[in-house]
């Protein structure tokens, strides 16, 4: 294992206002916001769904692929420069970012630091 789960994210024009829709939807509190940043989850201490302010963002037009779905995955790493080479080994590609990649198909990934509140990847740590 190389990391784990931390929030799948939603690129959106108004994260508040999709961060409201799915916690009413999922009956689950907002426990992180800021202008371009808004987080849904169980507590404050969990990972969840997350919606970021995307400038100039086109809602999908899914199933037609003019406009593809836009949505990434948030990894949870002990140290993102260090799990970078373990990634591209996997078969990932580098993207222009701090930390950003793409999974074999395509879709994008970020390596995030491990916060606090999670617990260690390994025993170890």
């Amino acid at each position: 294992m190389i990391g784990r789960m931390h929030h799948v994210v939603l690129d959106c024009q108004d994260p508040a206002a999709l961060a409201a829709f799915y916690s009413a939807l999922l009956g689950l509190p907002v426990t992180y916001r800021d202008d371009d940043w808004v987080v849904v989850a169980g507590s404050d201490t969990s990972s969840g769904l997350a919606f970021q302010r995307a400038q100039g963002h086109r809602p999908p037009t899914w199933p037609d692929p003019a406009v593809p779905q836009q949505v990434h995955l948030d990894i949870m790493v002990e140290d993102p420069v260090a799990a970078g080479p373990l990634v591209l080994a996997l078969g990932a590609v580098r993207l222009d970012g701090r930390d950003v990649y793409a999974d074999p198909a395509g879709h994008p990934f970020c390596l995030v630091r491990r916060p606090r509140w999670a617990p260690p990847l390994r025993e170890d740590a």
